[in-house]
């Protein structure tokens, strides 16, 4: 039997791409897209069929296309997408066409992180403390408490972007001025953690845990973002199953169970702290971005996207794997701003540590500087050593230099 999948994509990426191949090449399966912009050249022909809209982010367009797609092929099997910001809309896309998935109440719970932290905070796991602020007042009240430095974000903000490190008094009151603080429309305030900055991803079926990676930043994506010259990197150690994670490990297990997520993929951003608890900083009930889908695969020796696509389309899991190597990401940027010039050091890495390299994506000349925190490029590397993994990383962020030009 055929079954009907629909893949709300809005633009086409390369990592969005990535999983929409996956689901394309799953057996019995018809792949419908709802589009912004349809994808081009080898991806032209990969939607069987597809509507475009004009706002992806809206439910009302995403139900009326899945309502086309529906009156041309039947009932849709599955309702899926990747970006963070969709998540809550699919789940009541899903809702109208009584279609399998995460509920709408439980994709709010992963998105509205004020809920979230509550949440959390009642199954006894340990969050940065929070407050939703609607005021002044109510972000002075809240520095007293929490002290400086502070974070300011959007309730339903991704990751560290739209993210706010605040020191002081008149910076806090310039940044609640800012994002324009009401009863209407409050941002959310957290204690500012210090220490280790690592990632949990985990794919869920029924429940149960199937697959457990665990990421490093170095250093933490917030200084990325506040500092668009620094070359960080994401690195996957290949030994996690020993004790150092064993803490990890339960307290990822028991926010999803906690957040009443029971199948899917999700991203749990964690900290150490430098006493050795682990705190969460916020956990999303979608695939990871920074190149850790792709180096998660890439540690284990298979296709994560195909893995992904198998859970949740077909609720089943071909694992489990073997950890068999340690991988990392170097995200390439420069000082200044403008576009790319050139790129020095290539040569030499490529000499250097060349046989360790298994992907990279160079900053094109002529683009224009991307000051989100992963940069204008990338180059990722494998080794059953993580020890020789970081080596690498650091030989590339040493050695290879973005340079721009202003306009």
């Amino acid at each position: 039997m055929i079954r009907n999948v629909v893949f709300v994509a809005p633009f086409p990426t390369d990592i969005t791409m990535r999983f929409v191949r996956a689901c394309s090449r799953l057996p019995d399966v018809r792949l419908l897209g709802v589009v912004h912009t349809p994808p081009a050249g080898d991806d032209a022909r990969v939607y069987d069929d597809l509507v475009r809209v004009t706002d992806p982010l809206s439910v009302r367009d995403i139900i009326d296309a899945v309502e086309i797609l529906k009156h041309r092929h039947g009932q849709p099997f599955r309702i899926l997408g990747i970006l963070e910001a969709m998540m809550v809309q699919l789940a009541q896309a899903r809702a109208h066409f009584d279609v399998a998935g995460t509920p709408p109440e439980i994709a709010d719970l992963f998105r509205d992180k004020a809920r979230m932290k509550t949440a959390l905070k009642a199954a006894g796991l340990p969050v940065a403390r929070n407050r939703l602020i609607h005021s002044e007042s109510d972000a002075r009240s809240f520095a007293r408490e929490a002290g400086f430095p502070i974070v300011l974000k959007p309730p339903a903000g991704m990751g560290a972007r739209s993210t706010w490190r605040v020191n002081t008094v008149d910076e806090l009151v310039r940044g609640v001025e800012g994002f324009g603080a009401s009863e209407a429309r409050p941002i959310l305030g957290e204690e500012f953690l210090k220490g280790r900055e690592f990632s949990f991803e985990m794919i869920t079926i029924e429940g149960v845990p199937q697959l457990e990676s665990i990421s490093h930043y170095l250093p933490s994506c917030l200084e990325a973002l506040e500092n668009p010259w620094i070359q960080w990197c994401c690195m996957l150690p290949r030994e996690i199953e020993g004790c150092e994670y064993d803490a990890a490990r339960e307290l990822a297990r028991a926010a999803v169970k906690a957040l009443g997520l029971t199948d899917g993929m999700t991203h749990m951003e964690w900290f150490q702290r430098p006493d050795g608890s682990l705190v969460i900083g916020e956990i999303a009930q979608r695939p990871p971005g920074a190149n850790i889908s792709t180096m998660t695969g890439l540690a284990h020796g298979v296709d994560l996207f195909h893995a992904w696509s198998r859970a949740l389309v077909d609720g089943d899991f071909d694992g489990p794997w073997e950890r068999k190597f340690a991988v990392g990401s170097a995200f390439l940027r420069g000082i200044g701003h403008g576009r790319v010039a050139s790129v020095t050091g290539v040569h030499e890495v490529h000499e250097a540590v060349g046989k360790y390299i298994v992907e990279a994506n160079l900053p094109a000349p002529g683009a224009h500087k991307n000051d989100g925190y992963e940069g204008d490029g990338y180059i990722i590397v494998r080794d059953p050593s993580t020890e020789v993994v970081k080596q690498v990383l650091q030989k590339i962020i040493e050695t290879v230099r973005v340079h721009y030009i202003g306009d």
